[in-house]
């Protein structure tokens, strides 16, 4: 499988949603021997992006990765990784340090400096991702930086010196002005967009009224037994999946 990225679009058959195939590829210009691997030791997949001007060969389009999602089936967390691990190679062309053009190890996922001796690996940021509930009632939020975001659960970076837990409660009690308590492990998954490890929680509301933040959030509520729901997360999201476990008895989607 070849994964082709043009920014955050994924090349794909118009018809089948097929990969592109060698012939696709070297209409691209692109030689399969000098792509990235998605796994190590693995030839089948290999990864790269190319300039923003590519044209899609013949047949193929380049479409948004995050809308795909639903559509790969077993192909979802291959491109997830495929995305990360291209990105990380156009970023780590040259040296953060002395500027010398780096050089790949073959045994690992690594840049290494041949002058300085650097070595620069995938990056991976955590980010926790939290439902809040209030006896049989869940806050759902809707980020004000998206404008046809969806309502779901609220989430953030976690920052150096942090715990997840520490961010859990920081990031609540910053975008919407809350306490919460007993914080239970739902999940994780790898997030592409761009480097993201999402790691879900369900948390017990402890206090506050909603307050806000509003360079982040455009609105925030409470929804409960029997409320109609608004447009949550997709099912391949973990978000999705942790608004649906939590849903209210009685409320409809």
């Amino acid at each position: 499988m070849n994964f082709i990225f043009r920014g955050n679009e994924l090349l794909v058959h118009e018809a089948s949603l097929d990969l592109p195939d060698a012939t696709a590829c070297a209409v691209l210009g692109l030689r399969l021997d000098t792509l990235q691997l998605v796994l190590l030791g693995d030839p089948r997949y290999r990864t790269t992006h190319v300039p923003p001007s590519a044209e899609a060969p013949p047949g193929y389009a380049f479409r948004k990765l995050r809308a795909l999602l639903a559509e790969l089936g077993d192909r979802t967390a291959l491109a997830g990784r495929a995305f990360q691990i291209a990105e990380w190679a156009r970023t780590h062309k040259y040296c953060g340090v002395c500027a010398t053009p780096m050089q790949p190890a073959t045994h690992e996922f690594c840049m290494r400096c041949p002058a300085c001796g650097l070595s620069s690996y995938p990056r991976i940021s955590p980010a926790m991702m939290v439902l809040v509930r209030r006896g049989d009632s869940i806050l759902l939020a809707r980020h004000a930086t998206y404008a046809t975001a969806r309502h779901t659960a609220l989430a953030g970076f976690v920052e150096p010196g942090e715990s997840i837990e520490d961010a859990v409660h920081r990031e609540v009690y910053e975008e919407v002005g809350l306490r919460v308590t007993d914080l239970r492990y739902f999940g994780s998954q790898s997030w592409p967009f761009p480097h993201s490890l999402m790691i879900a929680f369900t948390a017990e509301y402890a206090g506050g009224e909603i307050r806000l933040q509003q360079e982040e959030i455009a609105e925030a509520r409470w929804f409960g037994p029997g409320d109609a729901l608004p447009d949550i997360p997709m099912r391949e999201s973990i978000a999705g999946r942790l608004v649906r476990a939590n849903l209210p008895p009685g409320s409809s989607l």
